[in-house]
Parts: structure tokens; C-alpha cells; sequence
């Protein structure tokens, strides 16, 4: 259920009338782990198995990629929606993430509103050392193919998506949300249950890049990422230093490369990309 229909009325040059629009659903999830609230995801709906597991990935929770927990149903409200999950994960597997201080509201449009002070964001891990070169003539079929997955979109208009490739250009993963940072943490997750995780090399978001979803790429060791809009000074800033080649405002068959262009690779006869 990502969409729900809603009245209301038009109103343009020639008056009025009464219309019916199908708008995004954006629902609260309480994820709790062990049974003690963890945070709150503002979502949309749907693969939320998947948010959970990338979530709790890229915020460090689970220190071990290869472990699925259980989820298991706490409470579910009126529509059908599930609003309360507890994440069942033994002490082996709870990494450093868990002890950090986090609010207990986490929204769908701000991945900063999560953390506690700045000095929460540390890393572990070393910098992605990728050998492999993207063809940046490639880059605008990667997003003509998200954008023909982009259901949700097209019949609300507000819904964002992130998708994961080969370094071939194979989609395998796609996931909408009306947040970008959920979409992301979804195909993260859906990469880690279905056990894909190691063959995604590239990583494509609507919308703007911001240095939280640099992090998410990083922590999911993909060297690639790429945006239809700007990037945050923040975002570039963090990208060079992980080692996340990162490309924003990928429409029009255009590109800008802001970070470790030395992975990129084009055909000299084709137009440069700015």
C-alpha cells in the first residue's frame, strides 16, 4: 500500500473541480531491538523487512553482513500497517552502533536528525579501493532503468527511488520510499537478505546526495554512486575521503563527476560529460 487516494479540489485560470489524487503513504515504524526502542522511521510501507536490515546496517547495529535477524510483528494499526517491529539480535552480533546515542525520531527526509552531535558519525572500515572503471556513457541508461521501475512515482509523484548495478549495468535492486535515505536503506537490505550485497558496484538515488547516503554507499562497500540532482558540500567532501566515486546531476545525458575521476572511462569520440 505505497499509495492512498485523497480528495481535493484544482483550482487554475478557469475556476475549479473536485478531483481525486493518489498521494504517498508515509506511515511511522517503531523498530525496536532486543524490546527496547531503538528509533522511529517516518516510510513508506512495504519492504520494510528490508529497510530494517539496511538501517541497522548502515547505522552499525549488526556487525555482521552475512547475519538476517528476526523480525518479529509487535503491532499493526487500522490499514494494516505494520507501526511497531521488534528486531531480535544476540549479543555476539551487536555491533558499536547500538550503544551510540541516537533520538528516538528518525524522519523520512533527514538522515542528521537521527544523531545526537556530530561526533556520533565514525567509521569502521577501510577506504573502497575499486579497480574497476565505469563507463560514464553508461550512466544514463542506469537511470532511465530506475526511473521505468519508479511505479510508486508515477502514480503519486512523490515517492524517491535508489537502485543497485553490476559495473555491467545489470539492475538488481530497486526500491521506492518517500524518503531517499529509506530507499537506500532498502536496497541495502534487500542486497543482504538475498545475498547479493558483493556484486552491487553502483548505487543510483533520485533526488539530491547527502553525506548520509555517501555513508550508507560506503558502509554497503559500493564504490559507485550517482545522483539526478546536487550533491551537499558535505557529501563530496565525504565521498573523497571513502573512496565513493560520486556523480550528481546525472540528467540530459549529462554528468559531473565530483570525486575519484580516475575510475571513470569514456570513448573519445563521445561528448565530454560536465
Amino acid at each position: 500500500m505505497a499509495t492512498r487516494n485523497y480528495e481535493g479540489i484544482k483550482y487554475d485560470t478557469s475556476g475549479s473541480d473536485k478531483i481525486i489524487d493518489a498521494l504517498t503513504v508515509e506511515e511511522a515504524l517503531q523498530i525496536n531491538v532486543n524490546e527496547r526502542p531503538f528509533t522511529v522511521s517516518m516510510r513508506t510501507p512495504g519492504h520494510d523487512r528490508n529497510l530494517v536490515r539496511g538501517l541497522l546496517h548502515s547505522e552499525g547495529v549488526i556487525n555482521d553482513p552475512a547475519f538476517i535477524p528476526d523480525n518479529i510483528l509487535k503491532k499493526e494499526n487500522e490499514h494494516g500497517v505494520v507501526t511497531i517491529v521488534d528486531v531480535s539480535i544476540p549479543e555476539e552480533k551487536i555491533g558499536e552502533g547500538y550503544s551510540n546515542s541516537r533520538s528516538l525520531l528518525s524522519v523520512s527526509s533527514c538522515g542528521i536528525c537521527g544523531k545526537t552531535e556530530l561526533s556520533d558519525l565514525k567509521f569502521i572500515g577501510k577506504t573502497i579501493e575499486q579497480q574497476e572503471k565505469l563507463d560514464i556513457n553508461a550512466v544514463h541508461s542506469l537511470f532511465q532503468k530506475m526511473n521505468a521501475g519508479q511505479f510508486n512515482f508515477i502514480e503519486s509523484g512523490g515517492a524517491h527511488a535508489a537502485a543497485a548495478f553490476t559495473i555491467d549495468g545489470e539492475l538488481i535492486s530497486l526500491m521506492e520510499d518517500i524518503g531517499r535515505h529509506n530507499a537506500v536503506d532498502k536496497v541495502v537490505g534487500d542486497l543482504i537478505i538475498r545475498q547479493e550485497l558483493d556484486t552491487a558496484r553502483i548505487l543510483t538515488v533520485s533526488g539530491r546526495i547527502s553525506y548520509e547516503i555517501v555513508i550508507k554507499c560506503f558502509k554497503a562497500r559500493i564504490p559507485f554512486l550517482a545522483a539526478v540532482s546536487a550533491p551537499s558540500s558535505l557529501a563530496v567532501d565525504f565521498a573523497k575521503e571513502l573512496g565513493v566515486t560520486l556523480f550528481a546531476f546525472c540528467r540530459d545525458e549529462r554528468a559531473t563527476c565530483y570525486s575519484h575521476p580516475h575510475r571513470t572511462k569514456m570513448n573519445d569520440n563521445s561528448a565530454k560529460a560536465s
